[in-house]
Formats: C-alpha cells, structure tokens, sequence
C-alpha cells in the first residue's frame, strides 16, 4: 500500500498498517488516516465505487466476480459450446468467428466493449440475415453477462462490504447522509446492508410491490420512542445510486415502471458497450447522474473513489470537471493500480489529479490500496451503537444455533 498527496511532498511513500503507532512511527500510515478521517467528517461524503469493491468477494479461495477478462472468456466459451450443437457456423471458424466478423472486429481484439460496441453499431447497419444473426449473436453475449454478475448466494461472505459500511454510513446527525454510487451491476452493498442492520434508500419505495420513485431520495427515517414526542434520525441509513443498472431492475413493458425483483430473467443494465454513454441519460439512469453530478458540486464535500478505474468518461469528466469548479471539494481516490495509473501510459484522469498534487493542490490523495485493505484505514467516525452489538450477537447465535 502506498500514498500520495500533498503532505508526502507529492512522492509515492510506503504505508505501514502493522504500525503501532502512526503519528510517530509511519508517516505514510500517519497521512492515509488523516485523509481517510477528513472524508468520513466532511459535511457530505460521496462514495464511487467500481468493479474493484467486488473483487475481494470469494469462495473457497477463488475471486467469484467476474472482470472484464473474464466475461470474455465466458463469452467465447459459451459460443464454442453452442457450435458443439450446431454445425451451421463450421465453415466461418465457429459462432465466435461469425459473429466477430460480421462486427468487423480482429479476430485477436481481448477488449469485450469494443467487440460489444461494433456488434451494436453493426447491428443498425447490416441488413437482411445479417442483421438478424449478430442480433441474437448480441442477445447471447449479453445473456452471459447476466448469468455470471449474479453470483451472490444467501451465505457469500460479505464481511469487507460490511466493514466498510460500518466505517463510512454511520454518521452522525448533524451531517448528510452518505450517498453511495456504483457502477456495479450486483448487490454486494445491498446484502451486506441487510445482514448490517443499514437501511438503504435506492429510490424504490417501501412496499410490496418496489417500484422506482426518484423522490423516495429525498425522504428519511426516524426513530421515535413510545410516550416522547421527539424523533430521532437513525444512524444507520445511507443512500444508494446504482449508475448502471442492476441485476434485481425489471421494466414493466405495460406500466413502464421499473421494478425491483430478484431473480429476473431481464434485468435492466446498462452493458459494457458504446451506447452506455447514450442509456446514462435516459431514465432511471439520468437521475442517478444528475444527482451525481449534484453531490460533488455541493461544498464542504469529499469524494472517494473506490475501485473505480476512471475508464468510463461519462462518469470521470463530471468528476474533473466538478473538482475544477469547486474549490470546496476534495477527492481520495483508492485503487490497488493508482500508482501505475497515475505515471507516462497509465489513465489520463488519474494522472490529472496527480499532477495536481505535484502542482501543490492539497484536496487530492492518491491511494494504491486494495478495497479489501480499505477499510482498516479508515477510523470510526462514531462508536459502534448497542443495535449493533445486539445485531452482531444474534447473528452469530443464529449461525451457530443452525450448524
């Protein structure tokens, strides 16, 4: 783990999380917890959080949410597999082949957005069977990404998600509550969440029937006593924008509602493909950007950005641009590639902000940490409550009760 910032005289230095004592022994410790402290006690904390916040999610040693990388491989497997059915695309080298050269994409090409975005485009274009073919070529590529996001069972261990939320949304009363975007399609923040005890406003109301409403953001939750007229805000709650969909979204082709059921067989996701820059701003997708874009103009605001590669340009530029024009925000951005990102070759966006730290700017700090590692160094901003201690008791009564 290493940090840059402003107080590291705009160097890469070592973080110690074995140190004693911080201050006085590791001063790369001793800058990451005074980043990490200033954004959990800013007015309004804003969270980013990428792919690289479910690559810590395991089983039995194995890393169970699919990269980019693997996507494509699943993809390519699952066209081999249907060739073993069907011999109508031999002579063309197999379904892969065909479908890689009706997009007219090289055969050797490893980036699956680029082959999902020229499949889409060649789509529009080609006519007759063609057209039809990379149609349901598509449809199959997209069916693979479904299947595989949706990888969360009842018992996935969630515990780097719950540490997390423990450490970021418990805030106290006097400041906003925290808002929690992501690109992820799964539901990692949602269950960890709900084993936590956190209740999560996602924009679907409170029913039997959860239904997207854009002004259920704007509501809150109170705790009230028997006998006492004061209320009082729990501490528990925290805001949830899904940036691109997710995979418990169904739209309801008759009322043209969004609904949230887990298990459907057609999500509402935005797929890794050029057309996500056009989707970002039809509903409900326009207004998680537009209250995105709303939360890092705010003052007094820190943004972290966790696993989050900045390779989405809809989503970077509102970040550059709002830290341009406003002075009252501050970024962290935590990723296990921020170093390499931030040097000759690496991501423009990343390497923006650390030259803005070689330029003196003492509202940016770079982190090249692990999501996983995350969590140990932020501090607790309030002490863990007595719901929470019970919470955490019964649970654990219960799982041992079962065995």
């Amino acid at each position: 783990m290493k940090i840059k910032s402003f107080q590291t005289g705009s160097a890469w230095i070592e973080i110690d999380a074995s140190a004693t004592s911080p201050t006085d022994q590791d001063p790369g410790l001793a800058d990451v917890r005074r980043v990490m402290s200033g954004a959990v006690r800013a007015q309004n904390l804003v969270i980013l959080a990428g792919l690289g916040t479910s690559l810590c999610v395991t089983e039995s040693g194995r890393t169970i949410a699919p990269t980019m990388g693997d996507l494509l491989t699943y993809t390519k497997t699952k066209f081999g597999n249907l060739d073993d059915d069907d011999t109508k695309y031999q002579k063309t080298g197999g379904r892969w082949s065909h479908f890689l050269t009706l997009a007219n994409v090289a055969l050797e090409s490893s980036d699956l957005e680029y082959i999902l975005s020229r499949a889409k485009v060649a789509s529009d274009f080609l006519l007759g069977s063609q057209a039809q073919e990379i149609s349901e070529l598509l449809a199959i590529a997209e069916g693979v990404i479904r299947d595989k996001v949706d990888f969360l069972t009842s018992d996935t261990d969630l515990s780097k998600h719950e540490a997390f939320l423990r450490r970021v949304a418990r805030r106290s009363a006097r400041r906003s509550r925290v808002k929690l975007f992501t690109t992820n399609y799964d539901r990692c923040f949602e269950q960890a969440a709900q084993r936590s005890g956190f209740v999560v406003v996602d924009g679907f109301a409170f029913a039997s029937e959860a239904t997207f409403d854009s002004s259920q953001f704007s509501f809150d939750v109170v705790r009230r006593t028997t006998g006492e007229e004061k209320s009082d805000f729990i501490e528990n709650l925290f805001h949830l924008h899904k940036l691109h969909g997710s995979i418990d979204w169904e739209l309801d082709q008759k009322t043209n509602q969004i609904t949230k059921r887990i298990g459907t067989k057609a999500p509402l996701l935005i797929y890794p493909q050029s057309t996500k820059y056009e989707m970002a701003f039809s509903q409900p997708y326009i207004e998680m950007m537009g209250t995105f874009q709303a939360a890092v103009r705010a003052p007094n605001t820190t943004l972290l950005v966790a696993g989050f590669g900045f390779n989405d340009k809809h989503i970077a530029e509102p970040i550059l641009g709002a830290f341009k024009g406003n002075l009252a925000l501050n970024i962290v951005i935590a990723d296990p590639n921020a170093e390499t990102q931030s040097a000759a070759g690496g991501n423009k966006y990343i390497q923006a902000f650390s030259e803005l730290i070689d330029n003196g700017d003492g509202r940016v700090a770079l982190v090249a940490t692990k999501f996983e590692e995350l969590t140990s160094l932020i501090p607790d901003a309030i002490a863990e409550t007595e719901l929470e201690r019970h919470n955490d008791r019964i649970r654990r009564m219960s799982a041992s009760f079962d065995k």
